[in-house]
């Protein structure tokens, strides 16, 4: 089943064509990863997708229905959740909090205190729940952020960088927690670190100067002439 699909999306800044009549579609159950060159459209094309950024065309389809007019938080309580390329945690506010606050979206009451534990426990941050967000180094903002988005149980999951700021060992983690949560929700996932996109992602799709370049699997993605050309630099 297609959960997600988009048909000629467009946006433009300017001169520029951020994003030029882009045809996608994204199956229930997928993890897909997005990648291509820095200013290739990609942050631009997940905001459209989450209804942050309007588009000048084209249109959304979510779970059956078209959602282009719908805006963000509307969005999200028909199961979509996104995490940022830049953190947006609440920084004077403890860990804790941060994750309860996405958590009263769909839970109330003692739900609340148990859905924070058991998700700082998935990302790796139990035991730090007293802590305010700004004191986290930015990689473990990064954690919690996702926190923030596992937390609301979305069928669509859309991380944009996830890995940005993470060390080594907490990238392995990711990984790990990445493949945990393929199987309750689909994953859209933006991401530079060529290893975890080969090793997590069931497709792939190349954006490039705004239009899809190439989709398949890691394998043909990483095979494929015009894509060594325009961003793995093999070509």
């Amino acid at each position: 089943m297609t959960l997600l699909s988009t048909r000629g999306l467009s946006k433009r800044f300017g001169g520029l064509k951020a994003v030029d009549k882009v045809d996608f579609d994204l199956s229930e159950g997928e993890v897909r990863a997005l990648i291509g060159p820095n200013g290739a459209g990609k942050t631009t094309f997940v905001g459209m997708i989450c209804g942050r950024i309007a588009p000048d065309a084209g249109r959304v389809h979510f779970d059956g229905a078209d959602v282009t007019a719908l805006p963000a938080h509307k969005r999200i309580l028909r199961g979509m959740a996104y995490t940022f390329q830049i953190t947006s945690v609440f920084a004077r506010l403890d860990v804790a909090e941060n994750v309860a606050l996405a958590a009263r979206r769909r839970l109330r009451g003692r739900a609340v205190a148990r859905a924070v534990d058991e998700t700082l426990a998935r990302v790796g941050l139990l035991g730090r729940e007293g802590e305010e967000a700004g004191n986290l180094s930015y990689g473990h903002q990064r954690l919690l952020e996702i926190a923030m988005g596992l937390v609301q149980k979305p069928r669509l999951l859309i991380l944009d960088e996830p890995t940005q700021g993470l060390a080594e060992g907490e990238i392995a983690g990711f990984k790990l927690l990445l493949r945990e949560v393929a199987t309750e929700a689909t994953v859209l996932l933006i991401e530079h670190n060529m290893n975890v996109v080969m090793e997590t992602a069931d497709r792939v799709s190349v954006l490039d100067f705004g239009r899809l370049l190439a989709e398949g699997t890691p394998r043909e993605i990483h095979e494929n002439a015009a894509v060594q050309a325009a961003y793995l630099g093999t070509g």
